[in-house]
């Protein structure tokens, strides 16, 4: 008897120790890459957060980077999508700093500072996710800060100095050489803002360049994870004899870069594929010097990953003249559409959002679209001097559009009477309505020049479903001559170098002044009452958020332009030597390049209150059953409390940051000026749970399941919108 009850207290005991086992692997679940996984899909198969408790979430931890308290509120803010290895969350703060915390507690493990390294100049970008590798013990944490690509033990947080040089990679590496381009890559900038995907044991980067006469090309590259050595380059400005190289002028490769996928990529681990989307060529709203489609501009491309070999492309643009990047990774997905004998067959798929509001599904092998895509004319009205639109541009039969593309006088907003005079006197002076209008020395409104979609990206659900959220905000553009015909004087140094550098983004005149510390391309007409001097110089040293850091300009030609923003340089009508001349009549081995026609300043449609100027809703989420090309629903993305309390319905807000869905039947999603992170219902697009956070949450959230507790964590980071600044990352779960 005795020897039973030992027995079946042994037996019991195993029950226990394998129940406990059980529990503990199968109780965590990480969050590994940027998007959740190599497909990016942005889902979750938890569930333990759901529909019916998701009313009694709560915070349950904070970390607080400590950084974005200046004094003078102003910050660098967080678009950081954390990952999750083994109950280890890592992210980057605002000033680019990355960190390891226990993703239960949101204890800080360590913390790296990149620019420690006297090696790593001071440039303040976004970084919206970093990359996890490992081998054995080899664990490996890959992000780049500027031009530097590093890796950084897992473990510890220390540099791993046999990666590169020194710990160092080079992004200039795989764009050219100066016998080629005709101009040397390393005196321009580069960086990534989004994190790469691994294959193997290479990294698969894009970057982030100018979009002006300085922009570098936008080459694909991948790098060993162990060595940091070039592995492969995929060009996406043709060289000659490459395919492609004849949808541009000729010699267009050695004046324009862009063409780059700054927005992330996705990877399908089974076919060995990585799909990616590329943004518009260089300059931004003027293509005089590359006329043509402009391949492999604005294309969703799909490259062999152990070679860099292009398999398929498929160009939703051609030959940009709106800035109409594709914004966001694509999204791999499995769908059930019809096969030629009439019979629905499962179809994997690679679905790509875009800053115009379109969505396009492809056959993930053959790249075939599975609806219909049209060649739709563009407007036949006269183009700049130099420019030759392309006649046509592809929009999809299905889905239909989940954002605005055409602006009637019967759009403009009537939220009071006030703004209705004002949006009204705007559209009266202003060119518009039509979509693709070519831009114009006639300020012209469009849509699309900032998202549709957006850099937060979209997500999809096994059953086929995509959720993206969308603004609706009208822009203005106005063009001018570079170097105007009757102008016989030469431009100042600064601003011929504010023309050249700056006037891509800027507005320098005296319109809408008022509103220059809310539009997204700030007016700088008045910057001098707003910044000092030093502030000035120390943003284009370093940059902040979208402004790169303009090192690459010696000093006193940063300050030059300082001189041309404070109205305090003297014009020398004899210093000819800094004339404005086009390149057009040059070798084309002249860089930076400089159009006939540059953008005066673009700024967003807003009426005197900085409201929209147009019929709301301003900011929508959508969910698409990409299996038939039907909405399921749509619905106002955030609001304006002050406009809500006077009872105005929910308006929308613009918004910055993408959403996370899970099989629990909510969608997270953060992203709007009124600092909440909310839950929707993703068979009903209701608001089911909303939180203030601590700052705006202009990041992705994610969700990650820690010894059997789900938790949602966001950045929350703000400046944004000229919001409050913050430094935290929180953390929710169920009591």
């Amino acid at each position: 008897m005795k020897y039973w009850k030992h027995a079946l207290g042994g037996f019991f005991a195993l029950l226990i120790c394998g129940a406990a086992f059980q529990l503990t692997t199968d109780s965590n679940t990480d969050w590994p890459k940027y998007g959740g996984n190599s497909a990016g899909s942005r889902y979750a198969e938890l569930t333990q957060i759901n529909a019916d408790n998701v009313n009694k979430l709560q915070l349950t931890w904070s970390y607080d980077t400590g950084e974005n308290n200046n004094p003078d509120g102003k910050g660098n803010d967080i678009q950081c999508q954390p990952i999750v290895v083994n109950g280890i969350l890592y992210g980057t703060t605002p000033r680019l700093k990355l960190f390891a915390a226990d993703a239960a507690t949101g204890k800080e493990l360590w913390k790296y500072d990149p620019f420690s390294n006297p090696e790593v100049k001071p440039n303040f970008h976004p970084v919206r996710g970093v990359v996890y590798w490992e081998d054995g013990a080899d664990k490996r944490i890959l992000y780049s800060v500027g031009a530097k690509l590093m890796a950084v033990n897992a473990l510890t947080g220390e540099l791993i100095t046999d990666f590169g040089e020194n710990g160092l990679v080079d992004l200039h590496a795989g764009l050219g050489d100066q016998q080629t381009l005709g101009y040397d890559v390393n005196n321009f900038n580069i960086r990534s803002t989004t994190p790469g995907v691994i294959f193997k044991n290479l990294l698969i980067m894009g970057s982030s360049v100018s979009e002006g006469g300085d922009a570098l090309p936008g080459n694909i590259r991948a790098f060993d994870v162990r060595t940091g050595k070039l592995a492969w380059v995929f060009r996406t400005i043709p060289l000659p004899g490459e395919y492609g190289y004849e949808t541009w002028s000729k010699d267009s490769y050695k004046k324009l870069g862009g063409a780059n996928c700054w927005a992330g990529m996705v990877l399908d681990d089974k076919r060995g594929t990585v799909f990616l989307g590329t943004g518009s060529p260089s300059v931004d709203f003027y293509g005089g010097a590359r006329k043509g489609t402009n391949l492999f501009a604005n294309c969703v491309i799909a490259l062999n990953a152990e070679t860099g070999k292009r398999l398929w492309h498929f160009q939703t643009v051609h030959h940009d003249l709106w800035d109409r990047d594709i914004p966001c990774p694509p999204n791999l997905i499995t769908v059930m559409h019809k096969g030629p004998d009439g019979r629905s067959l499962k179809v994997d798929a690679v679905a790509q959002a875009t800053k115009d509001g379109l969505i396009f599904v492809f056959d993930r092998d053959t790249g075939k679209p599975l609806f219909p895509i049209k060649e739709v004319p563009v407007p036949k009205v006269a183009a700049l001097p130099g420019e030759a639109p392309w006649p046509t541009q592809p929009v999809p039969v299905k889905p239909a559009p989940f954002a605005n593309q055409t602006f009637t006088k019967a759009d403009l907003t009537n939220i009071s009477p006030a703004s209705a005079s004002y949006a009204q006197s705007v559209f009266e002076k202003s060119r518009g309505g039509l979509k693709n209008l070519p831009p114009s020395t006639t300020e012209t409104l469009y849509y699309g020049i900032g998202g549709g979609a957006e850099w937060g990206g979209s997500a999809v659900d096994p059953n086929g479903i995509m959720y993206v959220n969308a603004n609706n905000m009208l822009w203005l553009l106005k063009m001018q001559a570079t170097n105007p015909p009757k102008t016989t004087e030469a431009l100042t140094k600064g601003e011929k170098l504010f023309t050249t550098n700056c006037a891509v983004c800027h507005a320098m005149d005296a319109k809408n002044t008022a509103l220059a510390t809310t539009q997204a391309y700030p007016n700088l007409q008045d910057v001098g009452k707003k910044l000092t001097r030093q502030q000035i110089n120390t943003l284009l040293e370093t940059g902040r958020s979208r402004m790169p850091s303009f090192q690459h300009l010696a000093k006193p030609d940063r300050e030059a332009i300082v001189h041309f923003l404070l109205k305090t340089e003297t014009p020398t009508k004899s210093d000819d030597i800094h004339r404005v001349t086009t390149v057009e009549t040059k070798t084309g081995r002249d860089f930076p390049y400089t159009p006939l026609y540059q953008n005066k300043g673009f700024r967003q449609f807003r009426d005197a209150d900085n409201y929209p100027a147009i019929k709301p809703p301003w900011g929508t989420l959508n969910a698409v059953d990409l299996n038939t090309g039907e909405y399921l629903w749509k619905v106002p993305l955030g609001e304006y409390p002050e406009l809500a309390k006077k009872g105005i319905p929910t308006t929308g807000t613009e918004n910055h940051g993408g959403p996370l869905v899970t099989a629990g039947g909510l969608l997270f999603i953060a992203a709007t000026y009124d600092e909440k992170l909310r839950a929707f219902d993703t068979k009903t697009g209701k608001v089911v749970w909303e939180y203030k956070l601590p700052a705006g949450g202009f990041a992705t959230p994610i969700t990650y399941q820690v010894k059997g507790k789900q938790y949602i964590a966001i950045a929350a980071g703000g400046t944004r919108y000229d919001l409050k600044p913050g430094g935290k990352y929180v953390a929710f779960a169920l009591p």
